[in-house]
């Protein structure tokens, strides 16, 4: 199989390379920048932005399906560049795939386009898109899902949308090494009262569900259109699983804490401080944040295993062993 992987520089995008090439698929990458493990894997390589149209519709050529990992996340840009990237560059994607007859595109999303600031406990891909966003980010990637499922069926392109939650493991350079920093920074708080479960899911596992979801993506397939929520498949106690981390990572478990209420309204004071005075960087606390943080959100797989058959074949307790022998 031809496969181009979008964001193979960033953690999962890497992973589902790695997975491709381990089997024998042909890869190529389109990447803003070259990471040095990415470097080691010898694919042929694109780089480019994925506002560059001409530039990603290119790298579609030639290919038997795409793998749309790449995109921006985070809280601190504006709606424009959230918008370019992750909604237009999606367009520019589906766009090169139509034009170079490319049959399959599998897209990575995220759990958060259903996101409406109020618990989630084990909801399914029925879940509606919410009536007003939280953030850009959440924003952004719900209208490219969106486009990426109405294009299925046209010109032969037949396409499908991964949700995953909370992706971790080795290499990760966003979500533990954010933790340890404000742990050992003392800026981390529980918020909330502290028993909200969360779904999340290891960086395999979730590279996995692609190359599943690709190889299912045939004419009559059940997965062609449709989203999935993909997950370890066993909720966690948010607050435990971090203070797991940080004591891997050798330092306390969090002792602060405030409710969900105070740290909704210093996000928004956050937020607003940020937008005025044109700081850059992540605002500390936002009210996404604070409703994530505090909430339980952890969703129903059964699709997923169902239409083509995801399994989280590596376990938590196996894949914090891996982190920790990773040096996190």
């Amino acid at each position: 199989m031809r496969a181009l992987v979008t964001g193979a520089s960033g953690f999962l995008g890497l992973y589902v390379a790695e997975q491709l090439i381990a089997r024998g698929d042909r890869v190529r990458t389109l990447c803003r920048e070259i990471s040095p493990p990415l470097q080691t894997l010898g694919v042929e390589t694109v780089r480019a932005d994925l506002r560059d149209r001409p530039a990603v519709m290119a790298a579609c050529r030639d290919m038997d399906v795409v793998f749309h990992v790449g995109g921006i996340a985070g809280m601190s840009e504006a709606w424009k560049r959230y918008y370019d990237v992750n909604t237009l560059g999606t367009r520019h994607i589906i766009e090169g795939c139509l034009v170079h007859g490319v049959g399959r595109l599998v897209f990575t999303s995220s759990p958060s386009v259903t996101f409406n600031g109020r618990n989630q406990e084990g909801v399914d891909e029925s879940a509606p898109y919410p009536r007003r966003w939280l953030c850009h980010y959440a924003h952004s990637k719900a209208l490219a899902e969106q486009h990426v499922l109405a294009a299925n069926g046209r010109d032969g392109l037949l396409t499908c949308a991964l949700r995953p939650h909370l992706i971790w493991g080795p290499r990760d350079r966003h979500l533990v090494p954010g933790l340890l920093e404000r742990a050992a920074k003392g800026q981390l708080r529980r918020i909330g009262d502290g028993r909200n479960l969360v779904d999340t899911v290891y960086v395999e596992n979730a590279a996995a569900a692609h190359l599943l979801a690709a190889d299912a993506l045939r004419a009559g397939s059940p997965v062609a259109g449709q989203p999935y929520f993909i997950s370890q498949g066993e909720p966690v106690n948010c607050w435990a699983w971090i203070d797991k981390i940080l004591a891997m990572a050798g330092l306390p478990p969090v002792r602060k804490s405030q409710s969900q209420q105070m740290a909704w309204v210093m996000g928004a004071v956050c937020e607003a401080a940020y937008r005025l005075l044109r700081l850059r960087g992540e605002p500390p606390l936002t009210r996404f944040l604070a409703a994530e943080a505090a909430t339980s959100h952890y969703f129903n797989i059964g699709r997923a295993r169902r239409d083509f058959g995801y399994e989280p074949k590596i376990s938590m307790a196996e894949g914090m062993r891996r982190l920790a022998a990773a040096g996190l």
